[in-house]
């Protein structure tokens, strides 16, 4: 399984376009793709904070039949045009408190689209020592 949370400051002025562009790719996400355990944005408490969850069964179909998906693509020119700062963390749910499996890195196939490998060398899931004794 694999669950990220992304932090995200948006540009002042663009934040109904920000959202407008994340309900349009929910939209897509949940009627277009079948493997999505989690996919939702929130408003944080800091004038133009985001956050958002995403979980997927596991770390290829993140990347495969996600974030390298068309609709996703053709968001990503307009996010990118929206977006102040972002950042990306792997998060691991915990068992007993949290519905999603555990947070695992997986390898991408050899026979993957050169795009899925590129987004791979920047999005690696890395898990921390330290949760292998909480596990």
């Amino acid at each position: 399984m694999a669950t990220v949370l992304i932090t995200l400051k948006i540009k002042e002025g663009m934040e109904a376009r920000y959202e407008e562009i994340q309900k349009d790719l929910y939209e897509k996400t949940h009627s277009l793709e079948s493997d999505v355990l989690r996919y939702e944005m929130w408003r944080g408490q800091e004038p133009r904070s985001y956050y958002c969850i995403l979980s997927f069964p596991d770390y290829n179909t993140f990347l495969i039949n996600h974030q390298i998906s068309d609709h996703h693509e053709d968001a990503t020119p307009p996010l990118m045009e929206v977006i102040e700062e972002e950042g990306i963390e792997w998060v691991d749910p915990i068992q007993g408190a949290s519905p999603l499996p555990s947070t695992n890195p997986q390898d991408v196939p050899a026979d993957a689209p050169e795009i899925a490998k590129t987004y791979d060398e920047v999005l690696r899931v890395a898990v921390p020592d330290w949760w292998a004794s909480l596990r």
